[in-house]
């Protein structure tokens, strides 16, 4: 089926093979001595786990042509599941002081361009502050809204480490985006409670909610996000991978849309967790979610889109298609 996805991120949709050979290449050195070491670590122990590797990850992109050629990959990767339109974030915290401004922008819209006249599919970007490199959001701040002013770039992202990161530490940088026309999404309630999805919503007025499972804690903030319709991005087994929900427990996505939240899904950090957008919609499958409601998810995903009405209605329109469409009966 045709799919939208609004929650991954570039940098962790590479995979384990694609990281260990850009680390030989830029001289980087990774917490493993062989390649087989390297895919074991991907193993998460716990959210903090999956941070660090993260990081890892990241450190070893260097060069204008690792982010180019990233960004071209990612389109293919996209079209192979037949996503035909995504918002991904880019990590610019971990990145946005390695390498001239220019040069990066240029990188970016090179892979864009080169993504989508081979692979028939457009992704854009929110770039996103990790919360445990406060120190890093004006110059975020900075990158994006120049990506912006040359139509790279569509919003503001917040991620990283919740805990000890308030969503308060960044509202004064996420008014100056709002302000300038950027959209802004939070992650919150993921690695911790309910009061960082309020904060988010509150503080930051974040039109989206990344994760967000644990607003299930509070009633009121569910009638909250119920009421102002606000979208959450739920990654149902990115959740599961680094521990946020126990293996076997049933996974607060069931209950969200139970209670009748705009809920959307997303494969989060693919190869990280080995899983993708599809294999996402084949968990909920095999978990009891009827194929209406998947297809419902996948069409609301649609609407929570930052896109314009037009082109929400072109998506639409193509869905459309996919639900009218009949194979062929061969002749009698």
């Amino acid at each position: 089926m045709p799919k939208v996805e609004i929650h991954v991120h570039l940098e962790g949709a590479q995979l384990p093979e694609t990281i260990w050979e850009m680390s030989r290449k830029n001289g980087v050195a990774l917490p493993a001595a062989t390649l087989d070491e390297w895919t074991k670590f991907y193993q998460f122990r716990d959210f903090a786990h999956f941070i660090e590797v993260y990081i890892a990850c990241s450190a070893c992109m260097q060069t204008p042509e690792d982010f180019a050629w990233m960004t071209e990959e990612f389109h293919r990767y996209q079209a192979e599941q037949n996503i035909i339109y995504t918002e991904a974030f880019l990590s610019a915290s971990l990145f946005v002081d390695k390498l001239p401004r220019r040069d990066l922008l240029d990188a970016f819209r090179h892979g864009v361009a080169q993504g989508r006249r081979k692979h028939g599919v457009e992704v854009r970007f929110i770039p996103d502050i990790a919360r445990n490199f406060p120190e890093s959001q004006k110059a975020v701040l900075d990158f994006t809204l120049a990506g912006f002013e040359e139509g790279l770039f569509i919003g503001l992202g917040l991620g990283g480490l919740e805990q000890g990161y308030p969503p308060e530490l960044f509202a004064d940088t996420f008014e100056a985006a709002r302000a300038a026309g950027l959209r802004v999404v939070a992650h919150a309630g993921e690695g911790a409670g309910a009061e960082s999805v309020r904060g988010a919503v509150e503080a930051l007025q974040a039109e989206r909610i990344g994760h967000g499972i644990r607003c299930l804690e509070d009633p009121g903030l569910v009638n909250l996000l119920r009421e102002r319709r606000i979208p959450v991005e739920v990654c149902p087994l990115s959740n599961f991978r680094t521990g946020v929900v126990s293996v076997g427990a049933e996974h607060p996505i069931f209950e969200m849309i139970r209670q009748g939240l705009l809920v959307t899904v997303n494969s989060d950090d693919p190869p990280m967790f080995g899983t993708s957008l599809t294999g996402e919609y084949q968990y909920l499958a095999e978990n009891g979610l009827p194929w209406e409601d998947i297809w419902r998810l996948n069409k609301g995903a649609i609407e929570a889109t930052f896109l314009n009405a037009g082109r929400k209605t072109a998506l639409r329109e193509r869905f459309t298609k996919f639900e009218q469409w009949e194979p062929e009966r061969p002749q009698e």
